[in-house]
């Protein structure tokens, strides 16, 4: 689950994980994950009001039919005046005129008010998302974060627009058809009242089972999901290793799980309610006959004795669907606990409250200071082991080493997208730490190895992080990129719509956007991680001669298996577990005879 990538990884990060489960596991107040979304509910206080007013008066409406049917009853027939009939049933009209305007504006103003509280409640958590630090990210499931963005939302949405409204509205009318109820005959009264708590505590006792449940249904409903994400998003790799049986078995096996969870759920729900809707009419029936014999002896005319039973009707009525609308509730609970999680968890990498300005102009310089770190899941293996880094202004060094030897992770923590369990990252010679984040990162232009091309159009893809820039310097930077050519060949050029993560595109092509990305940004310090690693060797050479002109004056690290694209750069370090172990130009490196050179050897068989 979303919040187990949390714990162990810092105090926010437990503490939301461990919101959810206290909603639904402890003495916390049942539905106290609601209260999340009141905050949304009380910015459009004044729709609130309105629903609330239009409830009521709908309310009343229908607790004043019982009184006008009586009149109907007892005085409409009596032949005292036969105007009497056509008065009361125009009376009968405008109640029910009252109640159905009432009701309109009720469903208008509570479904707008529940579109409006999702759309916020979406976008605030998407916005979170946006913030949270890589470690959350590295256990996190994307399918399960967007399911809780859309099938938990659409469920709060559902509470909103309804059920909430629903439960409000018939808590009114079973308050106000009891009060009545006392009012036509106490002692009838007393027999319907005394049976109450058979029919409250089986909602009391069983609501706890029924938040259990629709929380697993939706938990299992999210990982469903999750991995539809996964496989869709790597369908051709699906269909190349012929694993599309495999993949639909899968899915269906946890589709399975989410149906079995929804309903043990709704089976729940649905004996709650079986209980509910017993208990209530038998009651009303056996008050319904032991008012006939009080009518039949003289003690209570019929109208009022109607007017009684339709007052206990809407009184059980109205508890028979609040056993309904609990379930509904206590599952929008369970959706409302979720995102709460999501919404509690803290980033462990901020901003810091009084950040240092870094120097402007910038001084364009890196430095690792006896830094040590591991990944979060990786808690007991050291990535990098007391690490010395110094980067001069202007100055190309090059990372090369073996899989795993810590060079990707330093570009990491350049970015701080980590913070180092010991010592210090200085980016112009501030801790990265002090640093405002937004500033710190606009330091940094990177092209990484595996480039991220959004379902956008090529422009829009080449100004990601930059959308002020005009179409010239697009252009311009995806010539410099190497891109231009085959972007004017596309169907509609710069503006053609490119599939999601780039599918239509060709390896190649996609690194070339994302140099593109990199140069338009601008930045004093860039990144290369594998920039040219999926070009061939005339678009490397092309790529390559862009780079070396924009790295000009610019300091650059890159990071690169194939050694024949670093033998220009100033500094060669070699990495190994972690710390740098030789460091200098190819020609002193090979002949030093160490790990570089046994690198060399293997790739140029000299």
């Amino acid at each position: 689950m979303l919040t187990r990538a949390q714990k162990g990884d810092n105090a926010a990060g437990e503490s939301a994980g461990d919101g959810g489960s206290r909603d639904a596991d402890s003495g916390r107040p049942p539905l106290g994950a609601l209260a999340t979304l009141m905050p949304y509910a009380w910015r459009y206080r004044g729709h609130v009001l309105v629903a609330l007013v239009a409830l009521i008066v709908a309310a009343g409406a229908t607790l004043a039919l019982p009184l006008a049917v009586r009149r109907v009853i007892d005085y409409g027939f009596s032949g005292v005046d036969s105007r009497l009939i056509n008065a009361y049933f125009l009376m009968l009209t405008i109640v029910v005129l009252v109640l159905a305007l009432a009701s309109a504006t009720r469903y208008y103003f509570v479904t707008t008010l529940g579109e409006r509280v999702v759309a916020d409640l979406r976008a605030d958590t998407f916005r979170h998302l946006t913030t949270l630090d890589q470690s959350f990210y590295d256990t996190a499931r994307t399918g399960e974060l967007t399911s809780r963005l859309a099938a938990d939302t659409t469920q709060i949405k559902s509470a909103f627009g309804s059920s909430i409204s629903q439960a409000l509205r018939n808590f009114v009318i079973f308050v106000g058809a009891s009060a009545m109820m006392v009012y036509s005959s106490p002692r009838l009264s007393g027999l319907v009242l005394a049976a109450i708590p058979l029919i409250v505590l089986p909602l009391v006792f069983s609501g706890r089972g029924v938040r259990k449940r629709s929380r697993a249904a939706q938990d299992r409903l999210a990982m469903a999901n999750a991995y539809a994400t996964e496989a869709i998003g790597a369908v051709r790799t699906m269909q190349s290793f012929n694993a599309e049986a495999h993949a639909a078995e899968h899915f269906r096996a946890a589709a399975e799980e989410a149906y079995t969870a929804a309903r043990l759920s709704a089976r729940a729900r649905a004996f709650l309610t079986a209980i509910a809707l017993f208990l209530v009419s038998a009651s009303v029936v056996a008050v319904l006959w032991y008012g006939a014999q009080d009518v039949l002896a003289g003690r209570m005319t019929g109208g009022r004795l109607s007017q009684f039973v339709l007052y206990a009707v809407f009184a059980a009525s109205s508890l028979g669907e609040l056993s309904q609308v609990w379930g509904e509730v206590s599952q929008t609970a369970g959706a409302a606990g979720r995102l709460s999680e999501i919404l509690s968890t803290r980033p462990g990498i901020v901003s810091p409250p009084a950040p240092v300005p870094l120097p402007e102009p910038p001084l364009a310089t890196v430095a690792f200071e006896n830094v040590s770190f591991s990944y979060p899941t990786r808690a007991g293996t050291r990535t990098l082991d007391g690490l010395d880094l110094h980067v001069a202004r202007g100055e190309r060094v090059a990372l090369v080493g073996p899989s795993g030897a810590g060079k990707s992770t330093v570009l990491q923590l350049l970015q701080r997208f980590y913070d180092p369990a010991q010592g210090r990252v200085l980016i112009d010679g501030v801790d990265a730490r002090e640093v405002d984040l937004a500033r710190l990162r606009q330091r940094f232009a990177i092209v990484p190895q595996d480039p991220v091309i959004f379902g956008a159009t090529v422009t829009e893809n080449i100004r990601y992080g930059t959308p002020d820039a005009d179409f010239v310097k697009v252009e311009e930077a995806a010539r410099l990129a190497a891109a231009h050519d085959f972007v004017a060949g596309l169907p509609q050029g710069y503006d053609t719509l490119i599939g999601e993560r780039g599918v239509t595109l060709s390896g190649g092509q996609r690194q070339r956007l994302a140099i593109a990305r990199a140069i338009l940004r601008d930045a004093p310090i860039l990144l290369l991680d594998e920039a040219t690693s999926a070009l061939d060797a005339e678009n490397e050479r092309l790529v390559q001669e862009a780079l070396d002109r924009l790295m000009l004056g610019r300091t650059t690290l890159v990071i690169a298996h194939r050694l024949a694209t670093v033998l220009s750069a100033d500094r060669i370090l070699v990495m190994d577990q972690g710390r740098i172990v030789e460091e200098g130009t190819h020609e002193g490196l090979v002949a030093r005879g160490g790990l570089y050179a046994r690198l060399a050897q293997l790739q140029f068989g000299t």
